[in-house]
């Protein structure tokens, strides 16, 4: 992991950073907006990787924003969710299997607790203001057709979760974004209504490592 500054992103792939004297291209492993994470002179954290067969040899994993780092990697979310899964984050679970398809929706887990299959759908967060997190910074009509599974996964008598994991620590609470898509936050509400299980949780983030800590408040 190597820090280095921040100078303009052409496309939402892509990344010019200052990283030591050199200016390097870097593939940025998060496609949402991140306006207000990535503006000229951030300090970014970015991963290199030598492989020949690579357009670029970084990726743009992390950036600071006051005095908090912020993971920016948009699969990370899904590994650490797993990890804390397995390991008891909501309690004895059985037969984990990710990238599980149901209906016409695929959820990123699927496990067994108490008896009961258990879908869970992980969204990843990066967008916070004065401590607020907030899900999603563009419009996501995926993400709301993925909420509209869950629901009906819940209406036939399965498990159904959706897990915000807020990619930085000191979160006073997490809530959807309804100036941004007021689409999904309503359909996060009619989820909640639904009895789908709607949870928050930070992380603790390092330059090059992210692993969930605690249950943040969920508003909606």
């Amino acid at each position: 992991m190597l820090p280095g500054g921040f100078v303009s992103r052409p496309n939402r792939f892509i990344a010019r950073v200052m990283i030591g004297e050199k200016e390097e291209i870097c593939h940025v492993k998060n496609t949402g907006r991140c306006k207000e994470l990535l503006f000229p002179g951030a300090q970014v954290w970015c991963r290199h990787d030598p492989n020949p067969a690579r357009k670029t040899h970084y990726d743009l994993i992390a950036v600071q924003k006051g005095g908090r780092l912020i993971n920016m990697d948009s699969q990370a979310p899904n590994e650490a969710a797993y990890r804390w899964l397995i390991s008891g984050g909501l309690g004895a679970v059985e037969d984990v299997r990710r990238e599980v398809t149901r209906g016409d929706s695929r959820f990123d887990l699927c496990f067994v607790r108490e008896g009961k299959t258990c879908y869970l759908e992980v969204k990843g967060v990066t967008l916070e203001q004065d401590n607020v997190a907030r899900f999603p910074d563009a419009p996501t009509q995926r993400g709301a057709k993925h909420l509209r599974g869950l629901i009906q996964a819940k209406q036939e008598g399965f498990g159904a979760c959706v897990l915000f994991v807020i990619q930085m620590s000191g979160i006073h609470h997490f809530e959807p974004n309804s100036q941004t898509d007021p689409e999904f936050a309503d359909t996060l509400r009619k989820a909640k209504a639904a009895g789908v299980e709607v949870m928050a949780v930070e992380c603790g983030v390092e330059p090059g490592r992210i692993w969930i800590t605690d249950h943040v408040p969920v508003v909606v």
